[in-house]
């Protein structure tokens, strides 16, 4: 749990770094609240991304274990989570594109 914690941690911090640096780049409170939510979009997309893949990653192997003939199966499963990253990501580029 701390490692997790400390991950979103970084994250946050991260954010408000990008913010304090649209902020000073550009003119006034909203370009940086949008930099932040550019941040948060992608890293809470990402967090959640890495949780369910680790969970997932453990059950693949063994179901895969038990039966190798569900391997697409459950590389399938694993790569379905992935989509909220890309989610994330475009709601990051379509928040970035606002900026300035």
């Amino acid at each position: 749990m701390t490692k997790y914690l400390a991950a979103l941690l970084v994250f946050a911090l991260a954010s408000l770094g990008f913010a304090q640096e649209a902020a000073a780049a550009s003119d006034g409170l909203a370009n940086g609240l949008i930099a932040i939510g550019a941040g948060l979009a992608l890293g809470l997309g990402a967090i959640g991304t890495g949780l369910a893949q680790g969970r997932i990653g453990a059950a693949a192997a063994g179901v895969t274990a038990e039966n190798p003939g569900r391997l697409g199966l459950m590389l399938l499963w694993f790569a379905i989570p992935e989509t909220l990253v890309i989610f994330g990501l475009v709601g990051f580029f379509l928040l970035s594109g606002r900026i300035g």
